[in-house]
């Protein structure tokens, strides 16, 4: 499966909840396949967007909210994982897209590339809801999934590497104000 495909699912899927994206690709598919003010892009922080979406839904119960990282992102915080089992945000969908290498700094492989199961681990962890997945189809019947029922989830998303969208050209402070006055009442 290919990750601008898997975004625009997730985009079809979405009326106000926000969306949480790691740097990098991640970042500039989602922006590409439509920029919102609940979208918000964590530009220069890997490794903390798992976090970052873990604070958004305990803050925010109500809302269902997703966030899209990266396997390498992800292997650079494994410990989010045991905390968001631990804190078991019922609203959080954390979706990892696995292209098995380091994107963002020159394609190195990741340790998903040998062998790494972050599925796996996310379960281990103790996180309730857990898919991997490697077809659109399959993909969006585990955001079906996830949208109908409690989580946490994570579903990890092994997908190819594109060529990618362009790094959007944004205000990082914008970025913010915007995305925290969607959740003004």
């Amino acid at each position: 499966m290919r990750r601008d495909e898997g975004v625009r699912a997730l985009l079809d899927r979405v009326t106000d909840e926000p969306i949480i994206a790691n740097l990098g690709p991640a970042t500039a598919d989602l922006f590409a396949a439509g920029d919102r003010d609940a979208n918000f892009y964590s530009f220069g922080g890997m490794g903390l967007v798992s976090s970052i979406g873990l604070g958004v839904a305990m803050t925010a119960p109500e809302r269902k909210v997703y966030v899209t990282d990266g396997d390498g992102s992800l292997l650079m915080n494994l410990g989010s994982l045991a905390t968001i089992a631990r804190m078991r945000p019922a609203n959080l969908v954390l979706i990892v897209w696995d292209n098995h290498q380091w994107a963002e700094t020159g394609g190195q492989p990741t340790h998903t590339s040998t062998g790494t199961d972050l599925a796996g681990i996310a379960e281990a962890a103790g996180i309730p809801r857990v898919a991997a997945v490697s077809t659109i189809e399959a993909f969006e019947e585990a955001l079906d999934q996830a949208a109908r029922e409690d989580g946490p989830w994570c579903i990890v998303a092994d997908v190819e590497e594109e060529g990618r969208a362009a790094r959007p050209i944004l205000d990082i402070e914008a970025n913010l104000l915007r995305f925290r006055r969607t959740f003004e009442a």
